[in-house]
């Protein structure tokens, strides 16, 4: 197979695909005579030739994919005018605290927010297939530690937990993070999450007090969790 064709086949797989795609799924669409550097010479081509429209092939988690860009999204948003979804406080508190200091136990998100993590926020988060359950602490319990996974990078559209926003303050972890997903995901349904003060819903608003450490990230200071009052 000649490059010509191999990088049409390779573009019009690309532009189908429903989902990112894998270098081998690559090799097996174009067969053994290419080479994974001939693939990568193809993909750096393809990035050329589509810098000047609006989409751009960008590499992610899982694999490589086409997708539009930035500039592109209020001309988009014109079909879909839905405001971006609203995320709890909780539920975004949560997901900031699993992506910037995995792995984590509940115990650690609930130490670090001074609230209890209900139950349904972490599950709706693993329902999302955002954060997942990677192993056990060894310590009395043995509580699950979670982790963010490829797919919850995917939707961000990041290669690797590098990308996500440095902080110029350790307390901005949660609006970044909620910056990131409006950009990303504006049509995103999260009405399955909890409404603020719905029963099952965890509303803690604790504030978050961090701070950040450029060689190992970032590390609470840690609150008195809230006790009920008898």
């Amino acid at each position: 197979m000649n490059t010509v064709d191999a990088k049409r086949i390779l573009e019009t797989a690309l532009i189908c695909a429903q989902q990112p795609m894998p270098a081998r799924d690559m090799r097996v669409l174009l067969g053994e005579t290419l080479t994974t550097s001939d693939i990568d010479a193809l993909l750096s081509e393809l990035k050329v030739d589509w810098s000047e429209r609006g989409l751009e092939l960008v590499l992610v988690a899982t694999g490589w994919r086409f997708q539009s860009r930035p500039d592109m999204q209020p001309y988009l948003e014109r079909l879909h005018p839905e405001k971006p979804p609203r995320y709890t406080r909780a539920t975004l508190e949560t997901l900031a605290i699993i992506a910037y200091r995995q792995p984590v136990t509940r115990g650690d998100i609930e130490t670090i927010r001074g609230v209890t993590v209900n139950s349904l926020t972490l599950k709706q988060l693993e329902d999302r297939g955002w954060i997942e359950a990677i192993g056990h602490r060894d310590t009395v319990g043995r509580p699950a530690l979670f982790a963010t996974t490829r797919h919850f990078l995917d939707d961000l559209g990041l290669n690797s937990l590098d990308q996500l926003p440095l902080l110029a303050s350790p307390t901005q972890s949660t609006d970044a993070l909620e910056s990131l997903l409006a950009q990303e995901l504006p049509q995103l349904d999260m009405k399955t999450m909890p409404p603020p003060n719905s029963p099952g819903a965890d509303t803690g608003t604790a504030e978050l007090n961090w701070f950040f450490d450029p060689n190992t990230g970032l590390s609470p200071l840690v609150p008195a969790p809230e006790q009920d009052t008898p």
